[in-house]
């Protein structure tokens, strides 16, 4: 099998001749190919040619092509910084009350350069890989996590305890979704395999449980649905300790849930195993980036282990792989998923 063939057999439920590896390695790639992220967020090809070269160094089956978490913000007017060596920061909202939300115009996304920029990327990708790696399209943020953007995170968490403005926030929440949406539909068109959206601030350690089965789920059911629609498999990615929402991520409908190292894999392999796939969730920081080689094999054996019994898992750290990774840690978690026969020890 190829990367693309190893991954897609894991989305339909079949056994893969092998564990499948799909890194969220954005920075890392741009690094290792001496581009700044300045350039990466800016120039197509520089961005494309980083995950190229980063795929033929260590041989993985899939591509998260990312570039930062707010160029959706910044498409929508919110106020974005954009440092050369880091990708792009929110740095402020659109509005500064709910009751702007009326005035909120609607946007045409490819007029914003990074989304074009990121567009262009993948269809060069696809291009170049073809049906050989599995290219997974990321689109941003879902609606919860733009919608805080645009009115800014700290009043948009007090805004969503006040019952008077509920009917705001959800009219907000809809804006967000057609911007969402929006990204979703072009992605498709660029001959991406795979969507996915992350939801950065939608887990349980900034909101309830009840808090995001009625202001995060039916906005994420949306945008899975749209993916569905232009006949793309979903994967939704949500920061922290999801173990109190899992069901409700499974619920939402997307194919695959990239969950971070916080949660517990053996809860997550209980509640998904025979329903979604799972992707992750080795520690990016402290056992990718900070932890010795021999830690990295420990812990993705300990990984391995758990979702033994289902072909619904692909292997992949928590959340993006810090730039100042050391290539022995990532080839080491590689070569562990190459070595590992389900239900053995390699």
């Amino acid at each position: 099998m190829n990367g693309y063939q190893r991954i897609a057999a894991a989305f339909r439920g079949e056994w893969p001749d092998k564990v499948p590896v799909m890194l969220h390695n954005f920075m890392m790639a741009a690094q290792e190919a001496g581009v700044s992220m300045k350039t990466f967020r800016s120039e197509p090809r520089e961005l494309a040619r980083s995950f190229i070269e980063a795929v033929e160094r260590y041989g993985y089956d899939g591509i998260v092509v990312d570039v930062d978490t707010v160029t959706l913000a910044g498409a929508v007017g919110a106020q974005v910084s954009f440092p050369d060596d880091l990708p792009s920061q929110h740095r402020g909202p659109r509005i500064n009350s709910l009751e702007e939300v009326p005035d909120l115009e609607p946007v045409n996304i490819l007029e914003y350069p990074g989304v074009q920029v990121w567009l262009e990327g993948v269809r060069l990708l696809k291009k170049h890989f073809g049906d050989e790696i599995y290219i997974r399209g990321n689109c941003d943020q879902c609606p919860f996590t733009l919608a805080g953007m645009v009115r800014g995170l700290e009043a948009w968490m007090m805004d969503l305890l006040d019952p008077e403005v509920n009917p705001l926030v959800h009219q907000l929440l809809d804006y967000s979704t057609s911007v969402t949406s929006q990204f979703v539909r072009h992605m498709a068109a660029t001959g991406a395999h795979m969507t996915s959206n992350g939801n950065s601030v939608a887990g349980p350690e900034l909101i309830s449980p009840e808090m995001y089965r009625e202001f995060a789920l039916p906005y994420d059911k949306r945008v899975v649905a749209c993916s569905h629609e232009l006949g793309l498999p979903h994967i939704l990615h949500i920061c922290g300790n999801t173990n109190r929402i899992i069901d409700a991520m499974v619920e939402g409908g997307s194919d695959g849930l990239e969950l971070d190292y916080k949660t517990d894999s053996h809860l997550a392999y209980e509640i998904m195993k025979d329903r979604t796939v799972f992707l992750g969730n080795i520690d990016p920081s402290g056992v990718l980036a900070l932890g010795t080689a021999q830690l990295v094999r420990e812990k993705t054996t300990e990984l391995l282990k758990v979702f033994a019994g289902t072909p619904r898992f692909v292997l992949n750290s928590g959340c993006a792989i810090p730039s100042m990774t050391p290539s022995e840690n990532l080839r080491a978690m590689i070569e562990t998923a190459r070595a590992f026969e389900r239900g053995r020890t390699p």
